[in-house]
This record gives structure tokens, sequence and C-alpha cells, in this order.
């Protein structure tokens, strides 16, 4: 007998500041590279996150999984770390660039943790002109 799969998208939302620096480069290559996001008091975003999940539709419940216990990670594991906190300050910033791909990498880290389905991918807003997809490391996108 087949198991049904379903995918559930769910969005996440949470304020931050940044600036894109590398110590390693100049003052004058940072805002080469960086432009007005290297501005020295960096700068903030109101980032939307969604997250894709698949799993077996439960025939109990038929759910991929418990809003609530997803709702609860989310809440625990990135938005008490990352809302209203400077990403620069944050361990997993410390020796990579506050960009939002990084960032989509660290909460596909974080969510990857998630028990109880099988995380897809990471849709992060960072405005309104941009967007980024993260589909982990063995993405058949990845080159």
């Amino acid at each position: 007998m087949s198991r049904v799969i379903a995918h559930l998208s769910r969005r996440y939302h949470f304020s931050a500041s940044h600036r894109l620096h590398v110590d390693a480069l100049s003052p004058e290559e940072n805002r080469a590279m960086f432009g007005k996001c290297n501005n020295p008091f960096g700068h903030g975003h109101n980032y939307v996150v969604q997250v894709t999940f698949s799993g077996p539709v439960d025939a109990a419940t038929g759910m991929v999984t418990n809003l609530g216990d997803l709702d609860s990670f989310a809440q625990r594991e990135m938005i008490d770390l990352f809302d209203h906190a400077n990403l620069n300050t944050l361990e997993a910033f410390l020796d990579r660039v506050s960009t939002t791909e990084n960032l989509s990498m660290e909460v596909w880290r974080i969510f990857s943790a998630y028990p109880h389905a099988k995380l897809e991918r990471v849709h992060i807003e960072e405005t309104g002109n941009n967007s980024f997809d993260y589909f982990g490391e063995g993405s058949p996108f990845l080159c």
C-alpha cells in the first residue's frame, strides 16, 4: 500500500539587522562590494521565512505534521534567536558574512532538525525585490 506524501509550507516573520562586511577587505573594497549594505551602523530587514516540509499524510489526523509542534519549534529555535537581533553578533555569522544566502543555509540547519517531517526548501524574502531559496546541500539544483 502506498503512502500519500504531501508538502506543507509555513511562513514566519522576524526583524533583524546586519552589516555586510568582510574584515579582509579594505573599507573601499567593502563599499564597492556591498554598497549601502556596508553601512557601519548596519541596516535592518523584516524577513519572511517560508519553510516547506514533506511527509506522509497521517491517516488519523490528515496532516503532514502538527502545526502547533512546528510553530513551537520555529519560535524556540529560530524566532527567539533572530528576532530583533544583530545577525553579525550571532555565533552563526561570526566567521561568515550575514548575507541572506548564508541566513538561508542557517535556517536550513535549524529546521533540518525538526523531527516530524522532511525539510525540502527554505525561502527567505529579504525585501520586496530580493528573495532567496535553499534546498540543502544534496539539492539537484546545485552545480
